[in-house]
């Protein structure tokens, strides 16, 4: 299916990449994100509870004329409280070739319209090839960044996904399946590197998979992994267990969508070291500023 009204979205988000890669967009240079900027935003809802929505994402939906929202991936309770003065259009099950018609057709009316994704857009959002293909067609848009789902996982934690001498890096990943080739699935190599905190997203439903492999690889059956579904939603469950062992916990629980999965020690917080920045670091970065001055003055 193809808009009569304009281009295949494949061929413009081709010609868009093409673009890219001759020249950068100029309004990379004239705009910072959370800036108010002309065209249809790209706002990420956040994990879940509305009170994650960031204040700029809050002002734009509530000038909005209409909302197309990613359905029950954005909490109702969020919609309610933002969006109930605009038209709202579900895009679950709706592809590129009515969406996009469906928001430029709005735009070009003079409506203000906001296209809301979970968590970040940034983050497994797709948010990219709708931009390219609605900018294919001389309608503007942008990014307003929201929460990702392992911030607020990392939050319900109450731990870091960094800390010094356990985790130096963050993974953000998906496992293999209809998506992504076995070969591209890294989930392995992550956890094998041992202080990178792996943050599997869109893999509920593979966590019994993905600890399999992970035990046919060697990795130590105690590393600890939490699941944690629907992260700051009401109804918010936090399931903690190994390598060995989360996976009979989370079938035992039912869950097969929406939880976030984190694996490495990062999830306990436990064995960290006192971090260079307020110890023996700051005190000597203090002594000599101090000591710079003083030499200054003499």
């Amino acid at each position: 299916m193809t808009d009569e009204t304009g281009d295949d979205p494949q061929d413009a988000i081709d010609s868009q990449g093409e673009a890219r890669r001759e020249k950068l967009d100029d309004r990379i240079f004239e705009h910072s994100a959370g800036d108010e900027q002309a065209g249809i935003p790209f706002v990420g809802a956040g994990p879940g509870n509305p009170r994650l929505l960031t204040v700029a994402g809050k002002e734009v939906l509530e000038a909005a004329d209409l909302v197309v929202h990613a359905g029950s991936l954005v909490n109702s309770e969020l919609l309610d409280e933002y969006c109930g003065h605009a038209e709202l259009v579900n895009s679950v099950g709706k592809d590129l070739e009515e969406l996009i018609p469906l928001m430029r057709d709005a735009y070009e009316d003079g409506d203000n319209v906001v296209r809301l994704h979970s968590g970040d857009p940034a983050i497994y959002g797709a948010a990219l090839e709708q931009m390219d293909a609605l900018e294919h067609e001389g309608v503007p848009t942008y990014f307003v960044p929201g929460v990702t789902s392992a911030f607020a996982a990392s939050a319900t934690l109450r731990t870091q996904l960094t800390l010094n001498e356990v985790s130096n890096h963050v993974a953000f990943t998906r496992p293999q399946g209809k998506t992504l080739t076995p070969e591209e699935d890294h989930i392995s190599e992550f956890v094998e590197m041992g202080d990178v905190t792996t943050c599997i997203y869109l893999g509920t439903h593979a966590v019994r998979e993905t600890m399999d492999r992970l035990l046919e690889d060697d990795h130590d059956p105690e590393t600890p992994v939490a699941v944690i579904y629907h992260a700051s939603w009401p109804d918010e469950d936090v399931i903690v267990g190994s390598v060995g062992d989360i996976a009979d916990k989370v079938e035992e629980a039912g869950y097969r969508a929406s939880a976030l999965v984190v694996i490495g020690d990062a999830v306990t917080g436990a064995g960290y070291e006192r971090s260079f920045l307020y110890g023996d670091w700051a005190n000597r970065g203090s002594a000599e500023n101090s000591g710079g001055t003083e030499a200054g003055n003499d």
